[in-house]
């Protein structure tokens, strides 16, 4: 299958070791990999700011750029559904879009709905304790896993994912799915609250003993690395593919 990377803009920008993890475990998979080098940001913080006709032109450079494709597939669980469950909102009368929508994958929603993967390419071994960070978009719009006020038995792409690392000890924070505060440009427009949102956040990963968050989105990552940073603490971010690629220790 020919699959295209869809590479966030700060991705690109600032985590490029996730999206080269992203290629080796697709690649390691048997899977072909194009990265469309047109691709610009998804639309997603000009449709957060009420820039109606800059988000409909990015959600239409977008579609034109992977309507070929037999699947897209990113590592940002809040630009995935972003683009499969907001672009409608804008060009829902888009043909190429009602065709390439059902064909939008998060990393871990291909691997496992997809793939159906049950092993790794390779052995990975990640001695360590880890503490699971759902993010928001990719709970409540992917389905990553149940949210709490659902009152649903429980569920975790991420730590059904995990399973298949060897050594590795998941472990979940008191409130499971709490958001981190990033919010995308809330941080910008409401920087106290959600400083304290990710502060917060941050400790309830550190009292589960963990030595690393994981996580499927890398903005949510980002927020609370910064303040990890900021605060000296020994915890450290880690997204999901960096795990299953064995690059984790390294980090």
């Amino acid at each position: 299958m020919n699959v295209a990377l869809f590479i966030p803009c700060f991705v690109n920008e600032l985590f490029p070791h996730v999206a080269m993890a992203t290629v080796e475990l697709l690649e390691g998979y048997g899977v072909t990999v194009h990265y469309p080098m047109d691709q610009t940001c998804c639309g997603q913080p000009l449709s957060n700011n009420g820039d109606s006709r800059g988000a409909c032109e990015a959600a239409q450079r977008f579609t034109g750029l992977f309507k070929d494709y037999d699947y897209v597939v990113s590592p940002s669980g809040s630009c995935t559904a972003y683009v499969k469950h907001h672009y409608d909102w804008y060009i829902a009368d888009s043909n190429a879009y009602k065709a390439l929508q059902p064909r939008i994958y998060e990393i871990v929603e291909f691997l496992q709905d997809v793939l159906k993967v049950e092993k790794l390419p390779k052995p990975v071994y990640f001695p360590h304790t880890v503490s699971i960070h759902q993010s928001c978009h990719g709970l409540r719009e992917l389905g990553h896993a149940a949210p709490s006020e659902l009152m649903v038995p429980y569920h975790s792409r991420l730590e059904r994912i995990l399973q298949l690392v060897d050594g590795i000890e998941v472990r979940l924070p008191e409130r499971r799915d709490e958001c981190c505060g990033f919010g995308g440009t809330f941080s910008v427009d409401e920087p106290e609250v959600s400083v304290a949102m990710g502060e917060d956040r941050v400790a309830q990963h550190e009292a589960t003993g963990a030595q690393f968050i994981v996580g499927a989105d890398p903005s949510c990552l980002m927020h609370m690395g910064g303040i990890i940073r900021h605060n000296g603490r020994p915890i450290r971010p880690l997204h999901v593919v960096e795990i299953l690629t064995g690059r984790g220790g390294a980090a």
